[in-house]
């Protein structure tokens, strides 16, 4: 009887440690979730902020074509041919 109270005891303590394993790996995987979450917030941050950078750079491009500016000479006048073509369309709409 003395052997099957020792293999009691000793299932007891390697299903304690067993079990303290578990609880450990739980809550690190609650904060890996939680690190997770915060990583993705940061990347939606960030290909926000990616995209309103974008934007500027398309509206300065804009600006400086418009403006004139020696090397964007020719985008200047095919933006400036867009724009009289879409002046041209909306007169030709209105007319109608």
């Amino acid at each position: 009887m003395n052997g099957l109270s020792e293999l009691i005891d000793s299932l007891e303590v390697k299903f304690f440690k067993l079990n303290q394993k578990v609880m450990q790996l739980e809550k690190k995987n609650l904060e890996l979730q939680e690190e997770l979450l915060l990583s993705k917030k940061n990347q939606q941050e960030q290909n926000s902020e990616i995209q309103s950078l974008k934007n500027q750079i398309d509206t300065l491009k804009m600006v400086n074509s418009l403006l004139g500016s020696e090397e964007n000479k020719r985008e200047t006048k095919l933006k400036i041919n867009s724009l009289i073509r879409e002046i041209d369309y909306c007169i030709a709409q209105l007319s109608d």
